[in-house]
């Protein structure tokens, strides 16, 4: 038997509720939220659990493996005295606004409180709601896997994001089109509990200044506000111009984090942005094999890729701005949001040096090392080098190593490079002139060998959840062997450790892997 947990509902309290409880498609009005119930699964599973997740909530290892567990975090059982509902809100998807969208996969169980913090539990894949449109309000095993693994391996690595509790089958067949080419197949269904302090998004705001629902929209900003933003003292207008100031700045340090460890995340719509800054909505993202500023996982974004790597911090400014937009009639004035933005573009530009100085193991940070900097992105992308790889073993990189004679200097980095024979003529020249200014810095500072190493294994992860090792895992767990999730689930724990007996896993991605469905580009089905 699990312990009781100590609901401490808010949302569904203290905003206005759907008048309706008809769970079927439709249009929902002057509400932030609709009650639904999850969907009851035939037999439902526990792949795997998260006992840190589990921890937060004040659940002990023994509650994680009893049947009200699996029961209550499957949607067989509620939780006694809660009200499980789904969210209203609206959003603007690859640039155009969709209008009403909401949680049409995710129904909330409870807010619960434990240690003095509230946290919201999310379950994904538990059924229709008023938001599900044309679909089931399903998932499947693969896209459930992924979101479990990678919510828990960003917590580790230092993203901001929200969790993942447990992973579940369904014991039901869920048919997608994974590709949507036509080839439609019954997939294992699954169950994921996601963690957060909330799942508000910018698309919650957008919804109801498109409809004009001032009334909704401010209930929902104060709500924020209060809950979530409580150091927000100032009164009047002022306080959304702050709120948004707070908002801007936290999403654009998630995307710092993001570049950093070369996460994509896919399918950046405002209805997939935190209002906390948080990483949210696990579809499909991907991690950097080449270093590439165009590349992007995303199916759906293989024509314009408008969510590709090195466009991810101007989509989150494009998102701030309809923040802002719906924002507005709270302020009615449009220059505060205005200097906001450019306040937090001049941020970000700081803060993205500062993060590559830091990889670069650099103690001092200028603005005149910009070129090097922009150097190295170029060069990176000469000839298609794993981004992982390259930075991990550039720690180990001596001052004292001869770069202006033959190739050797790159011996301490050519694990990298999935095509070491390009490495020559311009491209070698290109190698060797950003080696001379970077050892040149090196030796300007202080800082020796093993500082700057260890400096630099902080900030470059060795592990990350590379696309074909997820695979591997959804490939296996089809199969009803969960090992794979459980061995990675425990390598991304400490991504920063060296790890010698999972050194298996800091390799570039295999061949087969390089035009893999799963592993190259994956699509929105799940």
């Amino acid at each position: 038997m699990m312990k009781e947990l100590k609901i401490r509902d808010r949302f569904n309290v203290e905003l206005p509720a759907d008048n309706s409880t008809i769970n079927q498609s439709r249009q929902v009005f002057d509400a932030c939220f609709s009650f639904v119930t999850p969907k009851i699964p035939s037999k439902p599973l526990l792949i795997h659990a998260s006992s840190e997740t589990a921890d937060l909530l004040g659940l002990t290892n023994e509650d994680v493996n009893s049947e009200s567990f699996v029961n209550v975090f499957s949607g067989k059982e509620l939780l006694d005295g809660s009200k499980p509902y789904a969210m209203c809100y609206g959003g603007h998807q690859f640039g155009h606004w969709a209008g009403q969208l909401g949680d049409g996969r995710a129904i909330n169980l409870a807010e619960v409180e434990h240690n003095n913090k509230i946290w919201a539990l999310q379950l994904k894949g538990a059924g229709r709601t008023p938001y599900s449109r044309t679909a089931d309000g399903l998932a499947v095993l693969r896209s459930s896997i992924r979101e479990h693994l990678c919510s828990e391996a960003m917590f580790h690595l230092g993203v901001p994001t929200t969790r993942s509790l447990s992973l579940i089958l369904s014991g039901d067949q869920v048919m997608r089109d994974m590709m949507y080419d036509g080839n439609a197949a019954y997939e294992k269904g699954a169950i994921v509990c996601r963690v957060a302090p909330s799942f508000i998004r910018f698309g919650n705001f957008e919804i109801f200044a498109s409809r004009e629902d001032l009334k909704s929209l401010k209930a929902l900003t104060d709500f924020t506000i209060r809950h979530f933003h409580p150091k927000i003292k100032s009164e009047g207008k002022q306080k959304y111009i702050d709120l948004f100031q707070t908002v801007a700045k936290k999403t654009m340090e998630m995307v710092v984090h993001w570049q950093r460890v070369g996460f994509v995340h896919g399918v950046m719509n405002t209805d997939n942005l935190s209002i906390l800054g948080l990483t949210i909505d696990y579809g499909p993202y991907g991690w950097l094999e080449g270093y590439d500023h165009n590349w992007t996982p995303n199916t759906t974004d293989r024509q314009n890729r408008r969510y590709r790597y090195g466009f991810q911090s101007r989509v989150a400014l494009w998102n701030l701005v309809r923040l802002a937009n719906a924002l507005y009639p709270l302020v009615e004035e449009t220059d505060p949001f205005e200097n906001v933005l450019d306040q937090v573009q001049t941020w970000f530009f700081q803060a993205y040096l500062k993060m590559m100085h830091d990889k670069l193991g650099l103690a001092k940070v200028s603005a005149e090392n910009r070129g090097m900097v922009l150097a190295l992105e170029a060069v990176l992308q000469k000839s298609e080098t794993d981004m992982t790889i390259f930075f991990r073993r550039l720690a180990d990189f001596s001052k004292d190593t001869d770069v202006k004679d033959g190739d050797k200097f790159l011996d301490v980095v050519r694990d990298a490079f999935y095509q070491p024979q390009e490495i020559t003529g311009e491209i070698l020249d290109e190698w060797r002139s950003w080696f001379v200014s970077y050892q040149q810095l090196l030796l300007s500072e202080e800082r020796d060998d093993t500082a700057r190493a260890e400096a630099m294994n902080v900030s470059n992860p060795k592990y990350v959840l590379r696309n074909y090792m997820a695979q591997l895992a959804i490939d296996a767990a089809d199969n009803g062997d969960y090992s794979i999730v459980d061995e990675l689930y425990a390598l991304l724990k400490n991504p920063y450790s060296t790890q010698p007996e999972m050194e298996k896993w800091f390799v570039k991605r295999p061949e087969w892997a390089r035009h893999k469905v799963g592993c190259s580009m994956l699509s929105c089905s799940s």
